[in-house]
């Protein structure tokens, strides 16, 4: 009998040691194709509706440098220590304090990955198909579409960090270069250029305005970066590639979405390239798009119900995958705008791992089961970035979390 150990290559309950450290490279394509995200094309049509050219591109600078700060401080968290967001939960939040992020980062990311396939199979049942898809109806060849995306989806998610990598690898290039031709050719159909095209329609929204919205598009998903750059070789690597890719894949959903707005008409670049007659291409671009950023969540889900239930993030990961796409079409149809709502949860989640992390460096800390001032400051904190709508709602809610934590540590310590 073999004594050989069997290793978990997710290293889904130890920090990630240095043989399970990936690339440079592999790091910079696993996190640009995690920013991917069709959905961000929506919110650059919003932009273009409401921004002239340089409030636009304001909105850009201002909102990518909140989110890069935010989601760069986790991602050199994750490097360094090489923990998950759910271990570096059980630190900051106790060991069974910890199932409140969890759940938290698995139901949104779990939601977002149903929300994805519909996404996908939608659009591709209407224009392949020429199928009647309606908020009341979809045919079975629609839910079939769902079912072959949810499966291939799942199975890549369940192989971890070296399938996202490769799907990765295959869907960064692809996706930036064929938008990115797209893009062109629809300017260069249009009768005026690309600021005169903005300068049309009613601009109401603001710059600061438009930040908040870059900033919501993906503060959420950005919570779970841990769970990503703990493969870094180190935590510069985890910094610089979860900056660049934040800064780099979100700008280019954002113009993906914005100039298919302004010149199309459409929603995303998926119907940019049907009006330029590149079907087969904006097929491929769509599902490379969705399938980086739902591995990514449904391997973030895995890993959450896996602290919360102690089953193997694999087990997890077919459960997440299952339930997404049998509820997909329904969240596609109506959880959206909960799902928005609870994308403003999870910052406060962020920020107590982000300064229980630095302010509790090289301490010897003992572990407790519940942390009250962690999860009394994710809900407070929550409760604010929901209901108040002044200035940025993460920043919000991460303000009143942090100052609720920081309170909270001040009194245990004068014990």
């Amino acid at each position: 009998m073999s004594n050989k150990k069997v290793t978990d290559v997710d290293y889904t309950t130890s920090p990630v040691d240095k043989a399970g450290r990936k690339s440079n490279l592999s790091m910079f394509m696993v996190m640009l194709g995690f920013t991917f995200f069709s959905a961000s094309m929506w919110v650059g049509q919003q932009l273009a509706a409401g921004l002239d050219w340089w409030g636009f591109v304001w909105a850009l600078v201002l909102g990518g440098l909140i989110l890069a700060a935010y989601t760069g401080a986790l991602g050199w968290i994750g490097a360094e220590s090489g923990l998950s967001l759910d271990m570096l939960a059980r630190r900051s939040f106790g060991t069974k304090g910890s199932w409140l992020p969890s759940a938290m980062i698995s139901f949104t990311q779990i939601g977002w990955f149903g929300v994805g396939l519909a996404m996908f199979a939608i659009p591709v049942a209407k224009e392949l198909m020429g199928l009647d898809v309606t908020p009341d109806h979809m045919p079975w060849q629609g839910y079939l579409l769902v079912a072959i995306a949810g499966i291939l989806m799942t199975a890549s998610a369940y192989f971890g960090i070296t399938s996202l990598t490769i799907i990765s690898y295959i869907a960064v290039p692809a996706v930036a270069i064929l938008g990115t031709v797209a893009m062109v050719m629809a300017v260069q159909r249009g009768d005026v250029g690309l600021i005169e095209q903005f300068a049309k329609g009613t601009k109401d929204l603001g710059v600061i305005a438009g930040a908040g919205l870059v900033v919501g598009s993906f503060v959420s998903g950005g919570t779970a970066t841990p769970n990503f750059t703990r493969f870094a070789k180190n935590a510069k690597v985890g910094l610089w590639t979860t900056v660049v890719a934040f800064f780099l894949g979100n700008s280019l959903m954002f113009l993906f979405g914005a100039v298919s707005s302004i010149y199309a008409g459409g929603n995303d670049i998926f119907e940019v390239m049907l009006n330029l007659n590149l079907f087969y291409l904006a097929v491929l671009v769509l599902g490379l798009n969705i399938w980086t950023t739902n591995d990514n969540a449904l391997y973030s889900g895995g890993l959450g119900l896996s602290n919360i239930f102690g089953f193997s993030k694999k087990t997890m990961v077919i459960l997440s995958g299952i339930i997404g796409t049998v509820a997909a079409v329904w969240l596609y149809w109506n959880f959206c705008d909960w799902l928005n709502v609870l994308n403003c949860t999870l910052p406060p989640v962020g920020i107590i791992l982000i300064l229980s992390y630095f302010l509790n460096k090289g301490k010897d800390v003992r572990q407790r089961v519940v942390d009250w001032s962690a999860v009394i400051g994710v809900i407070a904190g929550a409760v604010v970035a929901n209901l108040v709508k002044w200035g940025f709602p993460a920043i919000n809610g991460m303000v009143v979390a942090a100052v609720i934590w920081g309170i909270g540590q001040l009194l245990r310590n004068r014990k």
